[in-house]
């Protein structure tokens, strides 16, 4: 009845060594005995729960070896029953959470420290002021007269741009009271937006504004050199506007400045550039040069007279360096002369020796001074209007560009023989180089006078004369010509510069509006970026084309035009 119960009942007790008997004493050993068989992989890939890989185990003989086989042991099982890991396998693992935890650290810092150095960058470095169009107009007031208009640009606060500096004389009521000559003011605007940056009065009249750096290096500071119409020679800072000196006018005699100052290398060996200026009395073949300290303004040395006698404009003075290294001073009245640097200083320092720089000699110079080995130099005589320095190619000194009453001369440098001469009639404005070709060989560009109003070189149309356009002409459509602006004010000056920073070119213009008895004319300053100019400028048709050229088609090639610096020097 006992064992008919137990299999009914399917109860997990051991069997007693008599079949059919339940021996509930052993019910305990027996639940423990079950519960701790677990499956532990061994090395050989089977399994051991109480029976061999390859069969099955014999049956204990005894409950002393069941209740033995039922201890686990250490080596086998874990407290919670899943296989225990050799202890190397441990200390491997940790090893390796170790390294992870190393690395994702070395990483979260690395990304950290660059994201603070990025927001320092964006918040501690300025940005370079965005130049938008550069398109802006300035109303100076009245202008009282004057017969010169000089202009000139130069960045004189450091943002990279560069600014407008002008010089105009002021309106009578501005004028100092019981001063023989009208006032006058020196004016730099910004060449961002056209604010006053600084303004400085000046005695006379100015001819000419110069800015540039007088000593070499990289922290040197840009001066503006200011030359009047009269006897004013003054050096200002251009960050500013504050005079550093000015030349007493007493060094200058009876004579008057006739030019700008011209940029010497240095003379008196002070590490500062120095400067000559040309003086000229009431009657023409007194002539004069004076060398100035570019430090301090002081004379170097005593005026140093030429006479020389000419008909036509007065040329020069410029500089000019030869390959060798020899300096000499072009000038005249219609013609062309030069003479060596080096016997200017010679006789201003009333001496036979001169620093060693001066006493390089070019030979093929030197072979054109006159018989009586006087110390003039014939270089061009035959009625010259205009010289302009060129860059030679493939050389360090440059070319002599010579416009005459005829045409078009140009002298090699090295030797002053032709390079070229072009005979042209009509040649009224300075040739402008460039590249107009696709051959890489300067070119000249030179506007003509055709009767009233006309040039050959572009068509003005039947507009009245008093308004001005300027125009482009690109050698890729020349059936096409672009008007990019007008004014009804006449334009006295114009420079252009460039704007490295964006590949921008700017044009500023000097322009005076009609005067009228008891009005003085109106002075405005304008400045115009020119790619943004080109986006906007108005297409005329000079000449049909096949195939028409379509204002889509024109607009897509100029907006990929970008400006820089030429590689040539004037």
């Amino acid at each position: 009845m006992a064992t008919v119960l137990s299999r009914a009942l399917k109860l997990p007790g051991k069997k007693s060594p008599d079949l059919g008997e339940y021996d509930p004493l052993t019910q305990a050993d027996s639940d423990e005995s079950e519960d701790d068989l677990v499956l532990n992989l061994q090395k050989n890939g089977g399994v051991k729960n109480g029976k061999s890989p390859l069969g099955e185990a014999p049956e204990p003989d005894s409950d002393a070896e069941v209740a033995e086989a039922a201890k686990p042991h250490l080596s086998e099982v874990t407290t919670e029953g899943y296989p225990s890991e050799p202890l190397g396998g441990l200390e491997q693992k940790a090893a390796s959470s170790l390294v992870s935890y190393v690395r994702t650290s070395v990483f979260l810092l690395t990304l950290g420290i660059s994201m603070i150095l990025v927001l320092l960058c964006a918040f501690l470095i300025p940005c370079p002021p965005r130049d938008l169009h550069s398109t802006w107009s300035r109303h100076l007031g009245s202008q009282g007269g004057g017969d010169l208009s000089p202009l000139e640009l130069a960045d004189v606060n450091g943002d990279g741009l560069r600014d407008v500096l002008l010089s105009f004389v002021m309106s009578r009521n501005g004028s100092a009271v019981g001063g023989s000559r009208p006032a006058a003011n020196l004016v730099c605007l910004s060449g961002m937006n056209g604010s006053t940056l600084w303004s400085s009065l000046l005695p006379e009249e100015a001819r000419d504004i110069t800015c540039l750096e007088l000593m070499p290096g990289s922290l040197a500071e840009t001066v503006c050199l200011v030359t009047g119409t009269h006897k004013m020679l003054s050096a200002f800072n251009a960050t500013s506007g504050k005079a550093i000196w000015t030349l007493n006018p007493n060094y200058l005699s009876n004579g008057t400045l006739a030019a700008p100052v011209v940029v010497l290398p240095d003379l008196d060996e002070d590490g500062v550039r120095d400067l000559v200026v040309l003086a000229i009395g009431e009657l023409q073949p007194d002539l004069c040069f004076l060398l100035v300290s570019g430090r301090t303004g002081s004379p170097v040395g005593r005026p140093v007279k030429y006479n020389i006698v000419g008909v036509g404009n007065l040329i020069g003075p410029q500089v000019y360096i030869t390959t060798n290294g020899a300096v000499y001073i072009l000038f005249g009245f219609g013609n062309i002369q030069a003479v060596a640097l080096r016997d200017i200083f010679v006789q201003a320092q009333n001496r036979d020796s001169s620093p060693p720089s001066l006493q390089i000699e070019e030979p093929e110079w030197e072979k054109r001074r006159s018989i009586n080995l006087s110390e003039l130099i014939d270089v061009y005589s035959d009625g010259v209007e205009l010289l302009q320095m060129v860059k030679a190619p493939d050389s360090n000194c440059s070319n002599l560009l010579i416009t005459t009453r005829q045409g078009l001369v140009l002298l090699r440098g090295q030797n002053l023989t032709p390079y070229w001469t072009l005979r042209l009639q009509g040649l009224r404005s300075q040739p402008t180089p460039g590249y107009f070709t696709d051959d890489q060989t300067l070119d000249f560009l030179l506007q003509i006078q055709d009767g009233v109003g006309m040039k050959k070189d572009i068509i003005l149309g039947t507009e009245p004369p008093s308004l001005h356009h300027l125009y482009l002409l690109h050698p890729a459509f020349p059936s096409i010509l672009l008007d990019l602006a007008n004014t009804t004010g006449t334009v006295t000056a114009s420079e252009v510069g460039i704007n490295d920073l964006w590949k921008d070119a700017f044009y500023v213009t000097r322009t005076t509006g009609p005067s009228s008895e008891g009005h003085p004319a109106a002075l405005v300053v304008s400045k115009l970026s020119l790619r943004w100019a080109l986006m906007e400028g108005q297409m005329a048709q000079l000449q049909e084309s096949t195939p028409k050229i379509g204002r889509g088609e024109l607009r897509r090639f100029l907006s990929r035009i970008k400006f820089v610096e030429a590689p040539y020097e004037i």
